[in-house]
């Protein structure tokens, strides 16, 4: 049986859950589901990211204790994960101590490329991630992301040697064994790569940061919290030792979003490499999701949970909107205004009327029975192609094609016709086909819209109509 295994990025605990990592989920799940429906033996991690500065400044501001903050925290991306219908089989969080076990074993399994020296330099809290003096430069101090001075830290830290590996990765990236995509992510981070990798901190003194793991051998120092969170993807696997890491890894699809492609795309397989490991097989990297085309921000006052969405949509209409409509390889944007309407026009009356139409017709005229229902046999190459390289935007459209198709294909056919003409076989014919090819798109829908495509093969699978409670979309009206 083929393997396949795909991770998404592990939120920050800091916060609450947001329409991006809601992305990620389903990005993730889509593959998973998709790669279990052909046979595969399928593992999907998630999991949150829980260790850092920023965790034990937002603690200290709540008057919580760290562990306090980020079990709260972490609970709600699980719930989110469950809302969403996400099918993973893992839920990591970096505070486990398998977690924190495994990751001292991987620091040691690397001892020959980690060095202690002196670090002089620009730090951004909020990214939790050491700058150049050149960036910092460029960025006027501040980091334009966070609003928020750098930090000048002066500090003895443990170094990877990641320079060395530089060369690697790029050959990797070049020839294919490491996919990067889209495109224009792999130009961008071969374009770092071009100009040499710098060997990276990867600890900070415990006395200024105790909320981490401790460094083997040295309880002075804490692991850098993207250094241990980045190992997350073989330890939820039991690396070293464990059957799962030796029959899943490497990973086949890797779900990120693009403002962490450098840590993913270059630091992450640089430790790979330095512990002998295969690199990942392919990264794919999303973008941003903004709301009403502006970037989403507390101060603007635009932030959307995507329990607000899933609460007024339901969960299929959620993942359908974020899967098609944002595109796969560019930033996308979501409003209210184009939820409903893609709820209403696509969901509702494309694909909820012809379920409809195509059962009460087989009610009506056929007393709810379908008869032999023949093979659909539609071309589903492109479709196939589009989620083997994560275009799952194109995978939809694919999919609504043949929605449309059978719309278009009663319109023409006029069942209600045929029914005059007293041509039995013919009208069973007619609508045997409408049946089967509204359970070949339930098949096409699965990965996307279980729900969705369980409740269609409910109504026809058997042979025998089995009418729904309601709608498959009940319509929303203004």
């Amino acid at each position: 049986m083929n393997k396949f295994y795909v991770t998404t990025a592990i939120p920050y605990a800091n916060a609450a859950p947001h329409i991006g990592t809601a992305l990620d989920f389903v990005c993730a799940d889509t593959l998973a589901r998709y790669h279990r429906l052909r046979g595969a033996n399928v593992l999907l991690s998630t999991g949150t990211d829980e260790h850092g500065t920023k965790i034990a400044e937002k603690a200290a501001e709540l008057g919580m204790t760290p562990q306090e903050l980020v079990d709260k925290n972490s609970q709600a991306f699980v719930e989110m994960a469950k809302r969403l219908n996400m099918s993973n089989d893992r839920f990591i969080r970096t505070t486990d101590k398998a977690h924190e076990q495994r990751s001292q074993i991987a620091w040691e399994n690397l001892s020959q490329y980690i060095y202690k020296n002196k670090y002089v330099g620009m730090y951004c809290v909020g990214c939790e991630e050491f700058v150049t003096e050149t960036t910092a430069t460029e960025n006027e101090g501040s980091c334009p992301i966070h609003n928020r001075p750098y930090e000048k830290l002066e500090e003895e830290n443990y170094f990877f040697a990641l320079s060395k590996f530089t060369n690697q990765i790029e050959e990797a990236i070049k020839s294919g064994t490491f996919r990067v995509v889209p495109d224009s992510r792999k130009h961008e981070i071969l374009k770092v790569l071009d100009g040499g990798l710098d060997d990276i901190s990867i600890s900070r003194p415990a006395e200024k940061l105790s909320w981490g793991i401790p460094v083997p051998n040295d309880p002075k120092q804490v692991m850098y919290v993207w250094f241990e969170a980045v190992l997350n993807y073989i330890t939820v696997l039991g690396y070293p030792e464990n059957e799962d890491f030796k029959t899943f890894w490497p990973a086949d699809v890797q779900v990120i979003g693009k403002d962490i492609i450098r840590f993913h795309a270059a630091i992450w397989p640089g430790i790979l490499l330095g512990l002998g490991l295969p690199l990942p097989k392919l990264l794919y990297v999303h973008g941003f999701i903004n709301v009403d085309g502006k970037k989403m921000s507390k101060s603007l006052g635009n932030v959307v949970s995507p329990n607000d969405i899933i609460d007024k949509y339901g969960t299929d209409a959620f993942r359908y909107y974020f899967l098609r409509h944002v595109p796969s390889y560019n930033d996308g944007d979501f409003s209210w205004e184009r939820m409903e309407a893609a709820y209403n026009n696509e969901l509702a009356n494309e694909l909820g009327n012809a379920v409809s139409r195509i059962a009460a017709m087989i009610g009506k005229y056929q007393n709810n029975i379908i008869g032999e229902i023949p093979p659909a046999e539609h071309d589903i190459h492109e479709y196939e192609e589009a989620v083997a390289h994560c275009k799952f935007d194109r995978a939809l459209d694919e999919v609504w094609e043949q929605v449309r198709g059978i719309n278009q294909y009663i319109d023409t056919q006029k069942p209600w016709e045929i029914a005059k003409t007293n041509d039995p076989a013919h009208l069973q014919e007619a609508l045997a086909y409408a049946a089967s090819c509204l359970l070949e798109i339930a098949d096409l829908l699965e990965p996307f819209m279980p729900e969705t495509a369980h409740k269609i093969q409910f109504v026809f699978k058997e042979g025998i109509i089995r009418p729904l409670e309601t709608s498959l979309f009940p319509k929303h009206e203004a």
